[in-house]
């Protein structure tokens, strides 16, 4: 992560089990920037920041009811879906009709994570 702030906006994604979350999002190439036990901030070095807490009240995160989502933007969208191939099971990238080429999962918590690029922007 860069010394000098930078015009952004990060999710905070609250969690159940932050180490099992860790793991997951270390998948997409994120790593761990700061750990102060139940919040961590994720990085990836180029951007992407990931805020995870595991401070929600007890019951905030439920199974199948969970409202969150992330979207990642990345130009190497057919590369990570290679990369995260069990997670995927089949349901690679595609082009959708709001202009963009993405495929999407879920977290261990249900949390919706879309990964795409813009349709007009691939090469």
């Amino acid at each position: 992560m860069p010394e000098q702030p930078r015009h952004c906006l990060v999710a905070i994604l609250p969690c159940t089990d932050i180490d099992t979350s860790t793991e997951f999002y270390r998948r997409f190439g994120l790593s761990v920037h700061s750990d102060h036990g139940s919040y961590r901030i994720l990085s990836d070095g180029k951007g992407w920041l990931l805020h995870l807490s595991c401070e929600a009240p007890q019951g905030w995160v439920v199974p199948g009811r969970n409202p969150n989502g992330v979207y990642l933007y990345l130009e190497e969208v057919d590369g990570l879906a290679k990369k995260l191939d069990d997670l995927v099971r089949g349901h690679g990238p595609e082009h959708k009709p709001w202009g963009m080429y993405e495929f999407a999962l879920s977290d261990p918590d249900g949390t919706l994570v879309r990964i795409g690029w813009p349709s007009r922007l691939m090469g």
